[in-house]
């Protein structure tokens, strides 16, 4: 808790208990920072109000009932004022992981290997010491404030964090400095929200544009874009890829059902890994932490040693072990990520692979025609049902994945009955793949998110069973 005066030169006397950005959250003495984005703080300052926020920073407005800082931008005022309220201390080397697909794992696997490392992204908040739920995979930034503090109080080194486009788009890392930048891939995804592939591209750009000179910017040698990427870039650069102009090579993965072995390339010398990570996919995702730790300054000898210690991401194919058959859980959500884990899943089956996905409503409607011709494709059976709807209607959304000239799949739109489903007709070694959800804990439904869970309903139906 602060006084308002240590933020600010001003009259007003009174306490900051936390600093918040949405009324919702708003709790006794907070103080609400109106930014703007998808929508205008201002708008909601009553209910803040109401709630007992201790004052405000806006952009206009001169009579409000409780005391007002009025500030040029809010949203260029939050990281200021976030940084000097939380004490940030600026003492962590920050890395970034952006790009379509791979974010979570990549950035997970560098925390992972550095140990003395915080995360943060879609699978919340983790350090030795932290565990935390976050709503979005880049919080806004008061909160990324509050969180590198709560790693700096901890002793950490590093901070790996994801960032999304969404949250490059909405200034959520504005004023961040990066040590390293990642990029894993990108693939058509939020077009919704984008509108073009450009666009989509050059909000990407903008964490690369935001690494420190002399830090790194670790790409993806074999993606269609990497040059572009290259070209935006005022820091050094390190490549990973089967590309043989890589910094780091990948020769070859022989992909086994428990494990691969990743055979790669580093100044001119060979080296073998053994990885828990399956999928040619997650040897990427293994590289890319790889490099990241290289521009660090570590040893390749050591980092092979280190990758030892990654542990499985909980729901990015997650495999849990019926007994007769497996069935495997996995975030896959575009095109390029129900490929990538069922290319991995057609090269280790026995028997048939069974998938259930959908696509959520309110995003993109682009994705969803190709989606279906991927898991129609490489599934012997799909099972489209409900994957965060919000105010779209479930068989619409399905309508517009499937394809009729195939008589591969079924239509159960809630998705436990999907899921009880594709249990009953799974086989001895057969793989039942759980697509989109990942470990998310509720499904989203007009404006509310319901909890659910895939683990827990196949936990659940797994033990009636």
């Amino acid at each position: 808790m602060k006084n308002i005066k240590e933020l600010y030169d001003t009259e007003y006397d009174f306490l900051v208990k936390d600093i918040k950005t949405s009324s919702k959250d708003i709790e006794k003495d907070d103080l609400f920072v109106c930014i703007k984005g998808v929508v205008d703080r201002h708008d909601f300052i009553q209910e803040a109000i109401e709630k007992g926020c201790s004052g405000l920073i806006v952009e206009r407005g001169n009579n409000y009932p409780v005391p007002f800082i009025k500030v040029k931008n809010t949203n260029d005022e939050l990281g200021r004022l976030s940084k000097k309220f939380y004490d940030y201390q600026n003492t962590l080397k920050i890395i970034g992981v952006t790009g379509t697909d791979g974010k979570t794992t990549t950035a997970l696997i560098i925390r992972d290997m550095l140990e003395s490392c915080g995360y943060i992204g879609t699978n919340g908040v983790k350090s030795n010491k932290i565990n935390l739920n976050t709503q979005n995979t880049t919080p806004e930034l008061n909160l990324i404030y509050k969180y590198l503090k709560m790693f700096e109080e901890e002793d950490l080194k590093y901070a790996s964090m994801e960032v999304s486009s969404e949250g490059l788009l909405h200034n959520r890392v504005k004023g961040i400095k990066y040590d390293i930048g990642i990029l894993t891939n990108i693939s058509e995804d939020h077009l919704n929200v984008h509108k073009t592939l450009s666009n989509y591209i050059n909000t990407k750009i903008k964490m690369f544009k935001n690494i420190k000179k002399e830090g790194y910017a670790v790409l993806n040698h074999d993606d269609r874009f990497y040059d572009k990427f290259l070209e935006n870039c005022q820091c050094h650069t390190f490549s990973y890829g089967y590309d043989e102009k890589s910094d780091l090579i990948l020769k070859k993965v022989i992909l086994k059902e428990e494990n691969s072995i990743v055979l790669i390339e580093y100044k001119q010398k060979e080296y073998e890994i053994l990885s828990s990570l399956k999928g040619e996919y997650n040897a990427y995702n293994l590289l890319a932490g790889i490099g990241a730790l290289l521009c660090l300054g570590f040893d390749i000898e050591d980092i092979i040693k280190r990758v030892n210690n990654i542990k499985q991401v909980m729901g990015r194919c997650e495999i849990i072990n019926v007994g007769d058959f497996k069935v495997v859980l996995d975030y896959a959500h575009t095109a390029n990520g129900l490929k990538s884990i069922l290319s991995y899943l057609e090269k280790i089956k026995k028997g048939k692979i069974i998938t259930i996905t959908g696509s959520a409503g309110g995003r993109e409607r682009e994705k969803r025609k190709e989606m279906g011709r991927v898991v129609q494709e490489k599934s012997d059976l799909v099972i489209y049902t409900m994957d965060d709807p919000r105010y779209e209607r479930v068989i619409d959304i399905i309508n517009e994945m499937k394809n009729p000239e195939k008589n591969n799949y079924l239509i159960i739109e809630n998705r436990k009955d999907a899921i009880a489903k594709a249990l009953e007709l799974a086989k001895k070694d057969d793989l039942v793949l759980v697509a989109g959800k990942g470990r998310d804990n509720y499904m989203a439904i007009e404006d509310k998110h319901i909890k659910y869970s895939d683990y827990d309903t196949i936990i659940s139906l797994l033990s009636k069973n």
